[in-house]
């Protein structure tokens, strides 16, 4: 029998090998408390949405090395559907490639959701996949202003207008992070614009954040850095 089709998807790409966690083990497996891992974290937002009663499929970007999360992620097979997409380093590297190799897999909206990177708020990603049937795309963004940390991050440039917050200009981990003043936790596009998400995360591609409804949150912590 052919799984149903999803109302929405969700891009979670776990093939990266995380060299600045330093640990032995994939980053997004990191208990946080007992039986709580980062995964189960940042896949809260995740979980939440499938709760809202739409049809969720989770497309997971795996390499050889994470074949412990593969395994870890079978909690959730009756949550939402789980579709694993392997993902070939030398034709298809870093998170750009990570998200090409996972768009066939995905029908409706789509949201990237990052294994090691946690927002505050759970009810953010459906808030923001609303946003994607008016203006095509959203952020889940903080305000952040320290330099540091936005050259490690999706670095946003956001302003209030007309009563929402927009984003002015977007660029990925930037050498010069002057100006920037939020992160992106998680994207969301509209299907129609979803085959544009891998310029998200190049540096050498003008990012198509800009124009995108911003939902803010009070935090966005990322643990794939010594500050989370």
């Amino acid at each position: 029998m052919s799984a149903p089709v999803p109302d929405v998807s969700i891009i979670l790409p776990c093939a990266g090998l995380a060299t600045r966690f330093g640990a032995p083990y994939a980053k997004e497996l990191h208990c946080l408390a007992p039986g709580v891992t980062i995964l189960d974290r940042s896949l809260e937002t995740v979980v939440e949405l499938a709760k809202s009663g739409l049809a969720v499929r989770v497309v997971v970007v795996f390499g050889p090395h994470k074949l412990d999360t593969v395994k870890y992620l079978a909690r959730y097979a009756g949550t939402f559907q789980l579709v694993f997409v392997y993902q070939d380093d030398e034709a298809e590297p870093g998170l750009d490639g990570a998200i090409r190799c996972a768009l066939p897999m995905t029908r409706g909206a789509v949201a990237l959701v990052l294994p090691d990177i946690v927002v505050s708020s759970v009810g953010s990603l459906r808030d923001a996949l609303r946003q994607t049937d008016v203006t095509g795309w959203s952020v889940v963004a903080a305000k952040e202003r320290d330099p540091a940390v936005l050259r490690q991050m999706g670095a946003l440039t956001v302003a209030g207008r007309n009563g929402a917050v927009i984003v002015e200009a977007a660029a990925e981990k930037p050498a010069d992070p002057a100006g920037f003043n939020a992160l992106w936790g998680i994207v969301a596009v509209a299907e129609t614009q979803a085959h544009r998400l891998p310029e998200v995360a190049r540096r050498d591609a003008a990012s198509p954040l800009a124009g995108a409804r911003a939902l803010m949150v009070e935090r966005i912590v990322n643990y794939n850095t010594t500050e989370g």
